[in-house]
């Protein structure tokens, strides 16, 4: 529904949404639900002329993230609700051809993080309820370019790559407040704080002519990449018994990734720290959803929402062009019987075509960016 559920606790997915809702569900509840990602970048670079003077596409990439709830009221008519939520968070992913324009600033990013977040929840009264998790995140980093270095045989032969990994770990927290005016109306407010997902001792190794392996030595690095904290309010209303409306407004403090830094642990002339600045702005995403329930059996599901881009004009990097995104959702759930639910869905997304320029890099382009997502859910009350 267009990723809203800051004010409706549907199911016990509420544990990311919202922990406040998760003291309103009826009984302990288990779900899972899988994803299928299929994203393409395309990158063209004009002459002055205006001409196109290169026009590639991304490799093809899939991405598989999933999420894993179980939770609700510890007993029958209790205030009391614990939970745990273990989901993938949204991350980065991106291969060029490896002799591509722009293979000195980026051949490859993969950022993809795993999330484990144990829940309470409290019903204060009938009204007002509340709830809060820690999270505790990990995940991996893997970055690869190319370096303007070349052996003997000169320019575009025997030129060395760079290529780093590393793990990476952080810890936050997940705040909610729900509130249920009436049978018709509910809200929600939320946040989610910034998760700085430390790297330490990740492995930087070079591949360059046997002639330059001095000047550059593999050796470790550290680094941190944070996961923005989010804010967000909603609202969902009940108009009629069958359908009901939601909508959410999403705050996001994109403003800490100022930049993009790796810190070798051993240097040398040619080798040395690298700051890629990025200087990102915060966004405000708004969010619709709609559920419509057929019959006892069958509901189906709507709903869009506009993703502002964080990144700035003179720091659009072929690591990740982003753009303004329009997001489009629908979906059913099937309830073949009185406990268990299946779920299916599908979410297209389509950035504008930006042309931009990253500065730092001397790199300027024209990026659009689609990507399609089907995704199999289940959840089963106890």
């Amino acid at each position: 529904m267009g990723g809203t559920g800051t004010a409706w606790p549907w199911d016990a997915s509420t544990i990311f949404y919202n922990p406040g809702g998760l003291a309103r569900l009826h009984g302990i509840q288990a779900y899972v639900s899988g994803l299928y990602i299929m994203p393409s970048t395309a990158f063209g670079n004009q002459l002055t002329s205006g001409n196109e003077a290169t026009s590639v596409l991304s490799k093809t990439r899939t991405f598989s993230p999933f999420n894993v709830y179980i939770g609700g009221p510890i007993q029958e008519e209790s205030k009391f609700a614990l939970g745990l939520g273990v989901y993938s968070v949204a991350g980065i992913g991106l291969s060029w051809d490896d002799n591509w324009l722009g293979k000195y600033i980026v051949q490859t990013i993969d950022l993809q993080s795993i999330c484990f977040q144990p829940t309470l929840s409290y019903r204060i009264s009938d009204f007002l309820s509340v709830g809060a998790g820690f999270v505790y995140g990990i995940g991996t980093f893997d970055f690869r370019q190319a370096l303007p270095v070349h052996g003997s045989l000169g320019p575009g032969y025997d030129e060395g790559d760079a290529h780093l990994h590393g793990n990476a770990s952080g810890a936050g927290f997940n705040l909610g407040v729900q509130m249920k005016l009436n049978d018709r109306l509910q809200l929600g407010v939320t946040y989610r704080s910034q998760i700085n997902m430390d790297i330490s001792s990740g492995s930087a190794v070079f591949s360059v002519p046997s002639s330059l392996t001095s000047s550059f030595p593999n050796t470790h690095f550290d680094s941190q990449l944070p996961l923005p904290q989010v804010a967000s309010i909603g609202i969902g209303y009940r108009p009629a018994e069958r359908l009901t409306l939601q909508f959410d407004l999403n705050y996001t403090g994109w403003n800490s990734f100022d930049s993009l830094r790796i810190n070798f642990s051993q240097h040398t002339t040619s080798l040395q720290d690298m700051h890629s600045p990025r200087h990102y702005r915060n966004t405000l995403t708004p969010r619709i959803g709609a559920n419509y329930k057929i019959s006892k059996i069958v509901s189906v599901m709507m709903g869009g929402a506009f993703d502002p881009t964080p990144v700035t004009n003179g720091f659009v990097s072929p690591d990740l062009p982003d753009a303004d995104r329009a997001v489009f959702t629908c979906g059913v759930a099937l309830k073949p019987l009185r406990r268990f639910t299946i779920l299916a869905a599908f979410e297209g997304t389509s950035s504008v075509k930006r042309a931009g320029n990253y500065d730092f890099g001397n790199f300027s382009g024209t990026y659009k960016t689609e990507a399609v997502t089907t995704g199999l859910g289940i959840y089963y009350n106890f």
